[in-house]
Formats: structure tokens, sequence, C-alpha cells
């Protein structure tokens, strides 16, 4: 199993109107590398994700990634300033500690995917 290497995993985000979302993601500061044949690849640094043209609500509804990054007060704010959340009706909550070691808080996106942005506590 020594040669099983793996240089990365990427989940595919559902959109219910894909046009909406990726501009969505774009005044969120990721960076749009590509985009065609129904899928968007967005990074930030060195994550990233598969944004698709393509959604079952139920699964969008229950859909979560998960950020972790080192200032999560920087990336409250951040959400906040880029404007995101009135321009597209989304919400956001309040940063909060963890019992597993973390403060985070939840942003949706248009489709109502969860994203958990933060930081490690210990």
């Amino acid at each position: 199993m020594a040669n099983l290497k793996v240089s990365e995993i990427k989940a595919f985000v559902p959109s219910k109107d894909f046009e909406v979302s990726k501009q969505f993601y774009k005044d969120l500061g990721f960076t749009m590398a590509s985009d065609g044949d129904g899928i968007a690849y967005f990074h930030f640094g060195h994550v990233s994700f598969l944004l698709q043209d393509f959604c079952a609500e139920a699964l969008a509804e229950n859909f979560m990634m998960h950020i972790l990054v080192e200032d999560v007060d920087a990336w409250w704010n951040h959400v906040h300033e880029s404007g995101v959340l009135s321009k597209y009706g989304v919400s956001v909550t309040d940063l909060a500690e963890q019992p597993w070691k973390m403060r985070d808080f939840c942003l949706f996106d248009p489709s109502g995917v969860l994203w958990r942005i933060g930081q490690n506590t210990d």
C-alpha cells in the first residue's frame, strides 16, 4: 500500500441555479479555475471543490462542507464584508464554541448547502 498516494479529494457541490451559485462563490473570494459541461472548478488557495449544474433539493438541503481555517474571526468578518448575505439572501450563524474543540460558524449558500467554517481551539 506504500505506492497508493492520494493527491486531492474534491466534493461535487449541488447548485439550484448554476450561474447564481458561481457568482456567489466568486463574490465570497473563491477562484473559478474552469467552467465547462456543467461543472465549475473552484479553489481558495490549495483547497477546492467542484460546483455542479445539478441539484436534487433533498441533497442540497442535507449537503455540508467543512473548511478548517487559521482565523475564524477573520473569515466571519470576511463573509459579512463580502456582501453575499444581502446580495443572495443567504444566512450565517453566530460564532460558537463547540464541544469538539472548535470555534465555528455556518454559512448557507443560495442552494441551501451548509458550509461550516471553523478553527481548532486546542
